[in-house]
């Protein structure tokens, strides 16, 4: 190849991409956020869920804007920009854990009440539990 460094700037276009697309979801996600009641199990895994992903946008900002210094990158990751890099998905998938708990367990904005309520009803001739 002649140009070595572009396995290193790949993953930190990825960074910026990722973060401008955390930014609208973001907002709807707060959107939702002030549709749960407050008090609910759901709020709570909501509250944690929205936390961490701010935790993780704030990291790959700063991972973003670690590599960046200096000029760019240059020759190989450094191994704290690739440990920073393996803990902030991990923190996103657990985020995403209780983001499917939201919509998969709690049906958070994923349909309407009555809708939600009928999907409770056992079907017919079937024992539920």
């Amino acid at each position: 190849m002649d140009d070595p460094d572009f396995l290193a700037r790949g993953p930190m276009r990825l960074m910026a991409v990722g973060v401008i697309g955390a930014l609208p979801a973001a907002l709807v996600g707060f959107l939702d956020l002030l549709a749960i009641a407050n008090g609910t199990r759901a709020f709570r895994v909501a509250l944690v869920h929205m936390s961490l992903n701010l935790l993780v946008t704030a990291s790959y900002v700063g991972n973003f804007l670690w590599r960046r210094a200096g000029g760019g990158p240059v020759g190989s990751v450094g191994w704290g920009q690739l440990v920073l890099s393996a803990v902030t998905l991990a923190v996103l998938g657990a985020s995403g854990y209780l983001g499917g708990m939201l919509a998969y367990r709690y049906g958070v904005r994923v349909a309407d009440e009555a809708t939600q309520a009928e999907g409770s009803i056992p079907a017919a001739g079937r024992r539920t539990g």
